[in-house]
């Protein structure tokens, strides 16, 4: 069927990792795609994770094994694909004479060990804590742990670079864009548009539509698509806090509890500690949800039980909260409720399809994208074949074990960066940080510094690239510099950015 002009093969309803990963499968695979966003690129769920790419250990008690499975294959082909913003990590796993039995411990670590076909991770080693020195900031009853392996992954900056790539295979990416309407008509969706900072209104043509919206996923399926379905989602709140850095060395935690929850306990962007998360059914709308009082609290407590010093709410530098969009298997509590996803599709009469994604994990967005667009070939008899898998995001076309490589080159390219300026901008950019730093010789060629070596030059990269278009985009998501400015360098950066983008306009 050939597509009518001016309309798109695929609409795509939200910008978080599900849609900005279909989106660049799709658009890789010959698709024309739009994709809308109603606020800013990974706002939501996708920036408030625990940062992990994981198999999930906990959830072989709930006997997830495909879920699992998929998720540790997928570590190591997302290592890959972005080691710039991705590296491995090695978990440090305390036994709990009270819970968990050793050899149950012992059982769970070789199934995840040998369930995902793992390469590149190193295996799990049992570990003396009287003498190793992760053993050093815990409780002295602590004697014995296990060490496992896992992957960090900075997960907003994931999303904003599959919107690049997509972008660069011929997406278009509108972000502050809502849907607010679609119908069929006259053989196409007609999708009614609006712009969140003027208003203004348009139609768009698409010959399918995907609701990858998180947790708006139900409202725009049943109000802006005005689709009948039986299959719902159910909101839970993971709630996270930031302290102080906790200890000198660079393995997190992962703490049993005696409710059955795990917490981990992260160093988190050098200076700190990140621990989380917690399981609360989320009953408030999705949109700006906040850790409680009674989670910190949770938190604290938990974390408590295995540091040596306790911890108190004046070691909490920062919260965040987000809400994930989980499908509504009929789980008896939020923590047993599954993290796997389901993909359903809607049609009439054999074309003008939606699909509707359910769920989903940050391990597994590049597997779902693939489900989904298996779920749409039917439509798309001409749409290309799978191509993502171990295919470099933007920065990351280098070798995993070079990173420290590549930060003595940007070092040795621009002598005035110190060590952790230049690794902040590998972590970030990867390979694109000399294309960013281009012909400057000195900090004073990137223009002005509006703190902690955040120069008009990245600014600018940011706004020009990544469709940054406040501070709040460029502190929160593009970065965690916002646990560094202060208000008013805050406040100055978002005047720049805001002028800078009328001046676009």
């Amino acid at each position: 069927m050939t597509k009518p002009e001016n309309s798109y093969d695929l609409l795509i309803i939200g910008g978080g990792v599900n849609g900005c990963g279909i989106a660049r499968d799709a658009a890789g695979r010959g698709l024309s795609v739009l994709l809308a966003e109603q606020g800013d690129l990974a706002q939501a769920t996708s920036s408030s994770s625990t940062k992990l790419f994981h198999g999930g250990l906990r959830y072989l008690e709930y006997y997830e094994f495909r879920l699992v499975r998929e998720a540790l294959i997928e570590r190591e082909t997302l290592l890959v694909a972005m080691p710039h913003i991705s590296w491995p990590l090695r978990f440090v796993l305390p036994h709990h004479k009270g819970l968990r039995p050793a050899w149950l411990l012992r059982l769970g670590l070789f199934i995840y060990d040998h369930l995902g076909g793992r390469k590149i991770l190193p295996a799990t080693r049992s570990i003396d804590l009287r003498t190793d020195p992760a053993g050093k900031p815990l409780k002295p009853e602590f004697r014995r742990a296990f060490e496992y392996s896992d992957c960090w992954v900075e997960d907003s900056r994931l999303v904003a670079l599959n919107a690049r790539d997509a972008a660069a295979r011929g997406a278009r990416i509108c972000t502050r864009v809502r849907v607010e309407g679609a119908e069929r008509m006259d053989g196409l969706w007609q999708v009614r548009l609006r712009d969140m900072d003027t208003g203004a209104e348009r139609i768009e043509r698409a010959r399918a539509i995907v609701n990858a919206a998180g947790p708006w996923v139900d409202d725009v399926l049943r109000n802006r698509v005005r689709q009948n379905s039986a299959d719902h989602i159910r909101l839970v709140r993971g709630s996270h806090i930031v302290t102080k850095r906790l200890f000198d060395h660079d393995r997190p935690y992962i703490f049993q509890q005696s409710d059955g929850r795990i917490i981990f306990a992260i160093p988190y962007e050098t200076d700190f500690t990140l621990i989380g998360t917690t399981d609360q059914e989320h009953k408030d709308a999705p949109g700006a949800p906040v850790c409680t009082p009674e989670e910190r609290a949770y938190l604290l407590k938990a974390a408590s039980e295995y540091f040596a010093t306790p911890l108190s709410d004046e070691d909490v530098v920062w919260t965040y909260s987000g809400v994930r969009p989980l499908y509504d298997d009929g789980a008896s509590s939020a923590t047993a409720a599954t993290r796997d996803y389901v993909l359903k599709v809607d049609d009439r009469d054999g074309a003008l399809p939606t699909l509707n994604v359910f769920g989903g994990k940050i391990t597994t967005y590049r597997r779902l994208s693939e489900a989904a667009l298996a779920k749409l070939a039917p439509y798309f008899p001409a749409m290309g074949a799978g191509w993502t898998a171990r295919k470099p995001l933007p920065g990351g076309d280098f070798p995993v074990q070079q990173v420290e490589a590549l930060i003595g080159r940007l070092k040795a390219r621009y002598q005035f960066l110190d060590d952790r300026w230049a690794r902040r901008l590998v972590r970030a950019y990867g390979t694109e940080a000399f294309e960013l730093l281009g012909d400057a010789k000195g900090p004073e060629d990137l223009g002005r510094s509006f703190g902690w070596n955040l120069t008009e030059a990245e600014v600018s990269w940011l706004v020009t690239h990544e469709w940054v278009r406040s501070a709040d985009d460029l502190l929160w998501r593009r970065s965690k510099m916002g646990l560094r400015l202060s208000d008013d360098e805050t406040r100055a950066l978002d005047a720049w950015i805001r002028t800078r983008c009328a001046a676009a306009a």
